[in-house]
């Protein structure tokens, strides 16, 4: 079921936006201002997010594409504006939307644009090679390179960095890890995911620059060549 966030201040707007994208198949989550829905972007991996142009609050749908694009979210986005003009929808396309609708819109032309955007990242996530700057991942051999050399990992370091790969730019929380790598559904409270990473880092970064595996204080982990972050934790 894709996961869709939905970051909309007008409360009849946002359920309506809700129950046509529920009965399209959907798993629908919400945001009613810029600065929650900036918080909810960085916690958890979305397949595609409508996004009201003008929100409430000190970040408005542009900041908050502006700040997506920055810290390396690939996310798709579509923009709902009232906002119509050639030059508002051309200033959302150039913050890094990848779609804009306009208010009052039809439901059935927003699910098709969803659509659209959700299965093209699907297409994305499906990819059997994967690379971030000089570092490359094939899915399909398990044959991980860096600057042309071959860099062995054992079998969990491997889906370790490949689920960091597929997050490229985005904070990886200790729950997402334990989900997504160890199929842990609760935290058995070890030490295990801070071994792993060091020794992932070892492998990938310790003979290598720039650095590409972060530790993002008190958030969790981000694989990029370029984090907005601050220092990492070595």
């Amino acid at each position: 079921m894709p996961n869709c966030l939905v970051i909309e201040d007008d409360t009849e707007t946002r359920d309506y936006l809700c129950s046509g994208l529920r009965a399209a198949g959907y798993a629908v989550q919400t945001e009613a201002n810029g600065e929650a829905g900036n918080r909810r972007l960085q916690e958890t991996r979305w397949d595609v997010v409508v996004l009201d142009r003008m929100l409430p609050g000190q970040v408005d749908g542009i900041g908050i594409l502006e700040q997506m694009r920055a810290r390396g979210d690939g996310t798709p986005v579509l923009i709902l504006s009232a906002l119509n003009s050639v030059d508002e929808r051309v200033r959302g396309l150039r913050a890094g939307s990848d779609d804009y609708l306009t208010k009052p819109f039809v439901m059935s032309e927003l699910l098709a644009r969803v659509e659209n955007l959700s299965r093209r990242n699907a297409w994305s996530r499906d990819a059997t090679v994967l690379q971030v700057a000089d570092l490359q991942l094939d899915v399909r051999t398990m044959r991980v390179t860096r600057q042309g050399t071959t860099i062995t990992l054992q079998p969990r370091e491997f889906r370790l960095l490949e689920y960091l790969m597929r997050h490229e730019g985005q904070i990886v929380t200790r729950t997402m890890l334990l989900e997504g790598v160890w199929e842990y559904h609760f935290d058995p409270q070890t030490n295990v995911i801070d071994v792993q990473i060091s020794r992932l880092r070892s492998k990938i970064d310790k003979d290598f620059s720039p650095a590409l595996i972060h530790t993002v204080r008190g958030a969790g982990y981000v694989l990029s060549a370029a984090p907005t972050y601050g220092p990492s934790a070595r």
